[in-house]
């Protein structure tokens, strides 16, 4: 098994993409990077403990390559925006790719270099690919959000302006 970790904005919508393939073991919703230890949503919330909200993905390599999870991840988000992601502004929404080891950084690297060449977004992708340092888990009403709050999931989805903008750089699939 291998390890993954992701940020992309809010963590609610970094878990239902993955969950349905084959080779994921499990997708967690948590905390990662920062300078705080075992940090609440609440403390996160303030932007002042160093973590984003990201995911933690256990996978099979050997049915599910890390390059393809990064395709997967960057259908998710906006790579060119640092701030935040959507309607969520601030420090704990930032996108990152959290490296386990060189090869993943190898991989990560490349697939932007991929990307940036095919001139998807409205600009190159900002994501930076950093080591990785820590992760916690999130509190439990976090984990499956989109299961187990479904309709509250999925108006965010849309509201937040998400599914608009991978409708609009990916299509509708």
């Amino acid at each position: 098994m291998a390890i993954a970790t992701l940020a992309g904005g809010c963590f609610w919508c970094l878990v239902k993409p993955f969950d349905q393939f084959d080779g994921v073991k499990s997708v967690v919703s948590g905390y990662s990077n920062g300078h705080v230890e075992n940090p609440t949503y609440q403390e996160i919330s303030t932007g002042t403990t160093g973590h984003v909200e990201a995911v933690q993905i256990d996978f099979d390599e050997s049915v599910m390559s890390y390059e393809y999870m990064l395709d997967i991840f960057f259908k998710t988000f906006d790579p060119t925006d640092t701030n935040g992601q959507f309607g969520d502004r601030g420090p704990q929404y930032a996108p990152a790719i959290f490296y386990h080891d060189d090869e993943q950084k190898r991989t990560a690297e490349a697939v932007i270099e991929k990307l940036d060449e095919q001139n998807i977004f409205n600009g190159p992708i900002r994501t930076p690919v950093l080591p990785y340092k820590n992760f916690y888990r999130a509190e439990e009403e976090h984990q499956d959000f989109y299961k187990t709050n479904s309709a509250h999931y999925n108006a965010y989805f849309k509201g937040s302006g998400r599914k608009s903008f991978i409708e609009e750089h990916w299509g509708k699939e």
